[in-house]
This record gives C-alpha cells, structure tokens and sequence, in this order.
C-alpha cells in the first residue's frame, strides 16, 4: 500500500514514517511540510492514502483536502490532528474525508489506514459520539418520503458506524455485489456522492 503524508512537524513526520513502514506491506512514497505542496504530490504519486495534519502553516489540510477531493473524488484522505474541534471535524466530514484521528491515538494510525483502504470511514470513538450533535440532526425524518426501504435504512445505519461492504454483506447475509448494488441504489435515492455522505446523511437525519 502507498501512502503520502503531509504534516509540517518533522518529527511527526519521522515518528509516522517510521510506524507505518514498519508493517512490511505499507510504504511512505512521499512526504510534504505543508498543504500548498499536497495537490501536486498527490497528483504525481496518486497515493493510496493520504495522512494529512489540519494544522500547518500556508494552506492548512482541510483546505488541500477539498482541493485534491475536487480533482480527485475517490482519493482517501486521512486526516491527522491534535486538536478535537468541533469545526474541524464538522468540515471534515462534510467534505469527504475519510477519517479524522487524534495523533495521540498513534496506536491506532496503522488499523485506522488498512479500514481507509479498504472502504471505510474511521472517526475516533471520542469523535464519533459527538457527531450527531455536530451535524444538528433534524426530526422527523421517514424512510417513504425519499423511497428507502428498511433493508436500505440497515445498510445506511452499518455505513454510519463505518462497516466496510464486506462486513454488512457479512452482518446481512447478503453478497457483498448485492451491498454494492443496494449502496448505488442508496447513492443515487438521496442525492448523495459517496459512503461518507451517506454516514453524515445519516448522522442529520435518522440517527437516535
């Protein structure tokens, strides 16, 4: 798996290199000190996921992030921080980041890439729980009104809490094509680009 990080702290970068290049199939093809130098980099190497701080000096990472999601939709972008911000986490989501994880959770770096990779949408615990309130869900939302079927709402509901394809073909005893298919149907219904705008869809409008 190639990745590309971008974060202006030497040491971090050094400290993360390190981690992920130390599981034999993960390899850091290119680094950057900040955001204005992320579009280019990612355009040249077209990497499989981008590690990338918010805070930095010059562009900061949301706003590369919006810049490389706009030329390139499917890129997984992994957003790194020491902050918890409501702000940074509201515009993450709602731009299509593939995660947002705290730097202090480096534990969780490696685990958090592989589910990027392979699909999902990673949120730390922390930040997870605060998402519904984030997003200022809305009341009184019904499943008939946009044409989602209770199988579609169940497979909406796994989407949110980040399970992969696999894993709801899994959890539904469906094939993981026919989640693929139901997931197309569910993109095309509510107007919505990819699995992470379903998660905030969700998050706004349905969630408890």
């Amino acid at each position: 798996m190639k990745l590309m990080l971008v974060d202006d702290d030497c040491l971090v970068v050094n400290a993360l290199k390190t981690i992920l290049e130390s599981q034999p199939d993960l390899t850091v093809a290119a680094t950057a000190d900040n955001g204005s130098l992320a579009f280019d980099l990612y355009k040249e190497h077209r990497p499989d996921v981008l590690l990338m701080d918010i805070r930095m000096k010059g562009q900061n990472g949301l706003d590369a992030a919006a810049q490389i999601l706009e030329k390139f939709p499917d890129a997984r972008i992994l957003l790194l921080t020491t902050f918890s911000d409501d702000e940074y986490i509201v515009k993450s989501l709602k731009l299509g980041a593939k995660g947002y994880l705290l730097k202090q959770d480096y534990q969780n770096i490696i685990p958090a890439v592989r589910a990027v990779y392979s699909g999902q949408t990673v949120f730390g615990e922390k930040i997870v729980s605060r998402i519904p309130r984030l997003l200022n869900k809305k009341k009184d939302f019904h499943c008939p009104d946009y044409g989602i079927s209770q199988r579609e709402l169940d497979i909406i509901r796994l989407i949110a809490e980040g399970l992969s394809n696999k894993e709801i073909a899994s959890r539904l005893y469906l094939s993981e094509g026919t989640v693929r298919n139901y997931l197309s149907t569910i993109l095309d219904k509510l107007d919505l680009r990819d699995r992470t705008q379903v998660a905030i869809f969700y998050y706004q409008n349905i969630a408890p």
